[in-house]
């Protein structure tokens, strides 16, 4: 439970770094944070580059992401988007470069380890977010640059220009023609943050898939989603509340499995003084033997105290193992269906507090069986016996 909670806890947080809000097309405000953020759900729909632009030229945006996404490779999603995502997760190159032209792309960690992927080398993509879609294979991606690993969503991500994506579908929808003069004029156009702007109508007819904002001051966060909401044909959705909402779903179960968790700890430390208390009944004569040999009764207690706790240490260890196969088993299942990997080795500062009670209950469970040794009447055990 802790492991899990941590990890699942980490990967929200790790993705939700400098996103205040979302803005896609109207639908459920968390399957819109689940499929532009997490990238785990289909999207809303799409909306227009004239209306994400209002929302972009709006005094409370500090800055935004524009997100095109509706193909695949091999079930791991193709997203066309700006250089500056990257920047967003920190995600650095460890081969290769940017991309520059449209079909250029960058490959994800988990991607290209999964597949042996190697700069130069040419992907087809799918129609749709699952590998069962219509193939693109008259178009090509060619991959220009490897990412290091970030543990974040960009690791399962082929990233490439909102322009490979337009040209991608515009060739798709409607003939060669049209996508070999946008092809062109990409080609004999420099490509850096100015002429973006410069030439940003060129694109008021296009659609994006979502819109990733972050705002200028914190406060805005409550007022602008509620305005866009009502004045709008768009969708606001704010991922820290809805996540909170999520978790708040799944709340009563998490809690039930902790409480359950909670509920074993206590059966096993009455489970202990038990057997501790039955084993010191049937070793009576063994007791009173030893200390005929001359052991003394500080000696006998304490080694029924350190029993003890080797059996909650040694039990806390192998917890510890089964837990993290546990942790691997959820993770292998999570990988399959939503490509998230959890997997984590590393000791959490609650387990050691979890060690701390362990040894507790170790000392408490042998109190009374060691109390029983150092009272032990020698002459009237060798005697019953």
């Amino acid at each position: 439970m802790l492991q899990l909670n941590s990890l699942i806890k980490t990967q929200m947080d790790n993705n939700l770094k400098g996103i205040d809000m979302v803005v896609g097309a109207k639908g459920s405000p968390l399957q819109l944070i689940l499929s532009a953020v997490y990238h785990i759900d289909s999207p809303t729909g799409n909306i227009s580059v004239e209306d994400a632009k209002k929302i972009k030229n709006n005094r409370m945006v500090g800055s935004s992401i524009d997100l095109l996404y509706g193909d695949n490779f091999k079930g791991y999603r193709i997203v066309g988007t700006e250089k500056k995502f990257l920047d967003l997760y920190k995600a650095k190159i460890k081969e290769g470069r940017k991309w520059e032209d449209p079909f250029e792309v960058v490959v994800g960690s988990k991607i290209y380890s999964k597949f042996n992927i190697n700069i130069d080398d040419e992907l087809v993509s799918s129609h749709g977010l699952r590998e069962t879609g219509e193939e693109h294979a008259d178009q090509l991606f060619k991959v220009v640059g490897l990412l290091e690993p970030s543990n974040s969503v960009i690791d399962q991500l082929i990233v490439t220009s909102p322009q490979s994506i337009w040209d991608l579908h515009d060739d798709h929808d409607h003939g060669s023609e049209e996508h070999e003069e946008e092809h062109d004029h990409d080609h004999d156009e420099e490509h850096d943050h100015e002429h973006d702007e410069e030439h940003d109508h060129e694109h008021d007819d296009k659609e994006i898939t979502a819109m990733l904002i972050k705002f200028k001051s914190p406060m805005n966060i409550i007022q602008f989603p509620r305005q866009i909401n009502e004045d709008t044909n768009l969708q606001a959705a704010v991922p820290s509340y809805e996540i909170s909402r999520l978790f708040k779903l799944f709340g009563f179960g998490i809690e039930t499995l902790t409480y359950l968790a909670y509920l074993i700890i206590i059966v096993s430390a009455f489970s202990l003084f038990i057997n501790l208390f039955n084993s010191m009944k049937e070793r009576k004569y063994e007791m009173a033997l030893i200390r005929t040999l001359g052991s003394s009764r500080r000696q006998l207690s304490m080694m029924i105290i350190f029993e003890s706790l080797i059996l909650t240490t040694v039990g806390f260890f192998i917890g510890l193992l089964v837990s993290r196969l546990g942790v691997m088993f959820v993770s292998s299942l999570m990988e399959e269906s939503l490509n998230y990997n959890l997997k984590s080795f590393g000791i959490l500062n609650e387990e050691l507090w979890l060690l701390g009670l362990s040894i507790f209950i170790g000392l408490i469970s042998s109190i009374i069986p060691a109390l029983q040794v150092y009272n032990l009447n020698i002459s009237e055990t060798l005697a019953d016996e």
